[in-house]
């Protein structure tokens, strides 16, 4: 499957705190042609340089927008999908069914995207599944595994 061929998607980083996984993440949307929305406080400044050298030089080729709030993006795509992914839900990523332009949305490393997002009226919350005892994967590789999947199911 050629660029050409892959079907577009946003990936959302609310509050990101670690420079070099939003760099590996830019990198990614660059190589897949996805939108990269930055929400609310970031943890580090766009100009840092973990962010920069784990983007290496793909930052020309990413479209990335700063968001000041979760409800604002909303509004803006109000017909939109939006996939909250955490581990507090028991909803598999490999349950959904994604379209073009649907909006994975992911969270802060240490904390995770709020309760009250994840679980409000409508709120789609899905997860990774992963083997009991274990807390998280990293919010780089957890991009990577949903948004290709994502792309496998449109393309």
């Amino acid at each position: 499957m050629e660029l050409m061929d892959i079907k577009q998607f946003n990936v959302v980083l609310y509050e990101p705190e670690i420079p070099q996984n939003t760099g590996n993440i830019a990198r990614l949307c660059a190589c897949t042609g996805a939108n990269l929305y930055l929400v609310g406080k970031l943890g580090f400044s766009l100009s840092d340089k973990y962010t920069k050298r784990a983007g290496l030089d793909y930052w020309d080729s990413v479209n990335i927008q700063r968001v000041d709030n979760l409800d604002s993006l909303i509004k803006q795509f109000p017909n939109s999908n939006f996939y909250y992914l955490t581990t507090k839900s028991k909803i598999s990523y490999f349950d959904t069914t994604f379209k073009e332009g649907d909006f994975l949305v992911f969270g802060p490393e240490s904390r995770g995207i709020p309760e009250e997002i994840l679980f409000a009226e409508g709120a789609k919350s899905i997860t990774i599944p992963m083997k009991k005892g274990q807390r998280s994967l990293n919010l780089s590789n957890s991009v990577s595994i949903v948004l290709y999947e994502a792309i496998r199911q449109v393309g």
